[in-house]
């Protein structure tokens, strides 16, 4: 289930891409079969090899084309382990949500991308997350759990400080806002629930099935009810000393 969404965001083969805060690794795997030269970065370490193990059997299983090429490895994202300007492409879902110091991420992935290179940023969208913490205190007050909320403005605003350009946004998952909701009522913890064990055998059923008809649905609710926030952006080149004038002597 991806939540950026490659239309919006063109992916060319050689690209370099960083997945800052990977997690299971979904747009990891995705940017890996699209023939990128990925990188896979997380602080935790078993998921960290749970995703160098699906690197390893796409590549087996020959699912990356040629030249693609794929890494996964611990990782700060407030202290990222690479040089300025070696990425073309860096995304960050759902991670954001969970860091202190967020305009110290920013400021990260701006350091390692190229001009010209572009950025995807997914956070939980506002109402529905405002629903679950009212819902459920533990949802949120867990460690490593959600410590903020964002307005899609005040995240535009941040990526527009650190010195991005945004080129567009949309919302995803519609379908799922209402399991959560269900989740955060009944309990986080009790996957027994009638009603949200019920919810989530639709789910599957969607992600594995694809039916045209929760597409097509899910597509008109992303608007209203969508559950996560996306943002696309790109870092600007820096003026050429012809264009400052630094030259006209």
């Amino acid at each position: 289930m991806l939540t950026v969404d490659f239309s919006r965001f063109p992916l060319a083969p050689g690209d370099r891409v960083l997945d800052l805060g990977c997690g299971a690794g979904r747009h990891a795997f995705e940017c890996y079969r699209r023939g990128a030269q990925v990188v896979a970065l997380d602080q935790n370490a078993e998921e960290i090899r749970e995703v160098a193990k699906w690197f390893a059997a796409m590549k087996e299983a020959g699912e990356a084309p040629e030249g693609a090429t794929a890494t996964a490895m611990e990782g700060d994202a407030l202290a990222l382990p690479f040089p300025d300007e070696s990425f073309d492409v860096v995304i960050i879902s759902e991670v954001m949500e969970h860091i202190p110091d967020d305009k110290g991420v920013l400021a990260e992935m701006v350091r390692v991308l190229k001009p010209g290179g572009r950025i995807a940023v997914t956070v939980p969208r506002y109402g529905p997350e405002k629903v679950c913490w009212t819902l459920s205190d533990a949802y949120h007050e867990v460690e490593g759990g959600h410590i903020r909320i964002y307005k899609a403005d005040e995240l535009l605003e941040k990526i527009r400080e650190a010195g991005l350009e945004p080129y567009g946004t949309h919302h995803a998952h519609a379908l799922h806002s209402p399991y959560w909701w269900l989740k955060c009522a009944f309990g986080v913890d009790n996957d027994k629930a009638l009603p949200v064990r019920a919810y989530h055998k639709l789910l599957v059923w969607d992600i594995m099935k694809k039916p045209l008809a929760t597409r097509v649905a899910e597509q008109a609710l992303n608007p209203l009810i969508g559950k996560s926030f996306v943002a696309y952006a790109t870092k600007p080149h820096l003026p050429r000393l012809s264009d400052t004038g630094a030259d006209a002597q």
